[in-house]
């Protein structure tokens, strides 16, 4: 049962919810998640079986969204669970305005998170000190966005724009829509939130909990192979020798086909995967070292 899961996460629940829902359906212990979901978003989370719980780290990093930020309003946690901060008339803002802000959120840019977030400050998160009415000053962190595409105007009393966004690690949706709102002069917050791709999986192949159950009930559940989740990782193929000998952690002379100290994805002669690995330099040579071994 080692491998991952494409799961569609559900409005209402938290990562954490749904990790345990899973534990109970699979009747395993060793689940975890790849990447947070505010409980009121719903979409992609990658969830982690077994010894692939390891491999997490390693998967690949980019997200997309559909988004739908509302203007006229702005709400202590930047969305709409939050309670009411301002609202300012925004009936006359137009699809062009928003549309010539988007590029302000392209590429390379400092974000400030959402007071309400998981971000640790002095070893506390965010949001458990801001329910405790401890404020803070939340601390800039430089984001990557790839793509932001205007996909809906909704005009009105607070117009909403749908958006595509793509981007990397650590990006808040919640917070482009807030700063979006800030530079149109109305203030804005995040109406709704899918995520439809994170990690590598895509929303159209994810699996709801009830479609989980269905299969498991059923007996067809497979999960989502290591070879399939890091394949966007070099592979090097070990022979039966030394495959037992990198998986009782002795280094393998190999020609490196990757930088020093980047993650590679070992398999056997029959392709499963045995673990991560990395060339480094010893007294042998440049070998091929184990670094997270799941197999021996």
């Amino acid at each position: 049962m080692d491998g991952f899961l494409n799961l569609h996460k559900p409005a209402g629940l938290t990562s954490h919810d749904c990790v345990a829902r899973v534990r109970r359906l699979l009747k395993m212990k060793r689940v975890g998640h790849g990447g947070t979901l505010d409980p009121a978003a719903t979409g992609v989370l990658p969830i982690a079986l077994g010894r692939a719980t390891r491999l997490l780290q390693f998967l690949r990093q980019d997200k997309a969204y559909r988004a739908i930020a509302r203007f006229g309003i702005t709400t202590t946690t930047d969305d709409l669970e939050g309670d009411l901060l301002t609202q300012t008339p925004a009936a006359h803002l137009t699809r062009d305005q928003v549309e010539a802000l988007l590029p302000k959120f392209l590429g390379t840019i400092q974000q400030v998170p959402p007071a309400y977030s998981a971000i640790q400050v002095g070893g506390q998160r965010l949001y458990d000190l801001a329910r405790a009415g401890v404020s803070v000053d939340v601390p800039v962190r430089t984001v990557m966005v790839y793509q932001i595409e205007l996909l809906d105007w909704r005009p009105g009393d607070c117009p909403e724009a749908e958006l595509a966004i793509a981007c990397g690690a650590g990006t808040y949706i919640r917070s482009i829509a807030r700063d979006l709102g800030n530079l149109l002069g109305t203030g804005g917050t995040l109406a709704s939130l899918i995520r439809t791709q994170s990690h590598g999986f895509d929303l159209a192949a994810s699996l709801t909990l009830e479609d989980l159950a269905a299969q498991v009930e059923a007996g067809t559940f497979v999960p989502i192979s290591a070879a399939i989740a890091l394949a966007h990782l070099p592979v090097i193929p070990l022979p039966p020798p030394d495959a037992l000998r990198w998986t009782q952690g002795q280094p393998i002379v190999a020609n490196p086909v990757t930088d020093l100290d980047a993650p590679l994805r070992v398999q056997d002669d029959r392709d499963t995967v045995l673990g991560i690995g990395k060339f480094r330099a010893t007294q042998q040579g440049i070998c091929l070292v184990p670094w997270v071994v799941l197999a021996g």
